[in-house]
């Protein structure tokens, strides 16, 4: 498996992010400052990938795959493609506070710990749907790791469009999400106008 080794901090500051959107709180973070050349327009967009990419921990082809599928569905391409995003089972336990970060909960799925409805599921790219009830093996619940993670990450707000019950490690899905209640600072329309060249 392909993995990114250059560290986030310097990764956020070439993208010109902030780690929290990774679920790292970094109060040392300094935002780059780099004056010089006017980025041209496929620079742009490029970033704005790069950036989606980055923050939902997702390689090339994959994403390709993402944007393919959400050009066949109904609505704005853009926006299609945000939504598939965001309802990846690893970014979903990231939204509920199951995991401290997106990289801990795709390892979390991994280990074979998450249910949904009631069925073993190893994928972290599973897209979940509305009525979906996700929640972490019984077996898993009293170990120290998930007391340490919910410790951690029970100040967190959960999004409009799932239910977190972080007591028994639950989480109901109420509806998809629409991109109003998708807090990522990516343009989209950049993606989708580096794609249809």
């Amino acid at each position: 498996m392909a993995v990114n080794r250059v560290p986030v901090l310097k990764r956020c500051r070439s993208l010109d992010l902030n780690p929290v959107y990774l679920g790292i709180d970094k109060s040392s973070y300094r935002r780059s400052k780099r004056a010089g050349k006017k980025m041209s327009e496929y620079g742009l967009q490029l970033r704005e990938k790069q950036k989606a990419k980055f923050i939902y921990g997702v390689l090339e082809k994959p994403f390709r795959n993402y944007y393919e599928k959400a050009s066949k569905m109904k609505g704005m391409v853009g926006e299609n493609l945000m939504v598939l995003l965001e309802t990846r089972l690893d970014n979903v336990l990231f939204r509920a506070g199951l995991g401290r970060t997106r990289m801990e909960t795709r390892q979390i799925v991994d280990h074979r710990n998450v249910l949904v409805n009631g069925k073993c599921v190893n994928i972290p790219s599973y897209l979940v749907k509305a009525g979906d009830v996700i929640e972490i093996k019984e077996k898993a619940k009293s170990s120290q790791r998930f007391k340490d993670i919910v410790e951690v990450t029970a100040g967190r707000a959960v999004t409009p469009w799932m239910e977190s019950d972080l007591e028994n490690l639950k989480v109901t899905i109420l509806q998809m999400p629409t991109r109003e209640m998708i807090d990522v600072p990516v343009d989209e329309m950049l993606i989708v106008e580096l794609y249809s060249k």
